[in-house]
C-alpha cells in the first residue's frame, strides 16, 4: 500500500500528463488553417441551408480540401416589388440568405 506522499505523488504525475494532452489538443485546434470571406450556402432538398457545402466551397478556393463553418451571416434579400410606394409586402416578397463567413479548412 502507498503512503500518503506516493500517492499524492502518482496524481499529479496523471493531472499533470491530462493537462499537457488538453493543451496539445488546443493547440492544434488553434494552428488549424482559418479563412475569412462570404460564400452564400446552398439551400438543400429539405429547404434549410447547406452551410457545410459553403464552408468547403470557401476552403477550397484557398486552396484546401474542406472546411467546417466557424461565423456565418445572413441577409433579407427582396424584390424590387417592395420599394413601390404603398404597396403592401406579400410573403414570398423577401427571402434571408445565409453565407459562411469564416471557416476551419483541412
Amino acid at each position: 500500500m502507498k503512503n500518503s506522499g506516493q500517492a499524492i505523488d502518482d496524481f499529479n504525475a496523471r493531472t499533470w500528463e491530462a493537462t499537457k494532452s488538453a493543451a496539445e489538443a488546443i493547440s492544434r485546434l488553434t494552428k488549424s488553417p482559418g479563412v475569412t470571406g462570404r460564400v452564400a450556402c446552398p439551400v438543400a432538398p429539405n429547404g434549410a441551408p447547406d452551410c457545410k457545402a459553403a464552408a468547403d466551397k470557401l476552403c477550397q478556393s484557398k486552396g484546401f480540401k474542406e472546411g467546417r463553418s466557424v461565423d456565418m451571416d445572413s441577409a433579407e434579400t427582396c424584390s424590387a416589388k417592395t420599394l413601390i410606394p404603398g404597396r403592401a409586402r406579400q410573403p414570398g416578397d423577401c427571402r434571408t440568405d445565409n453565407y459562411v463567413t469564416r471557416a476551419i479548412c483541412q
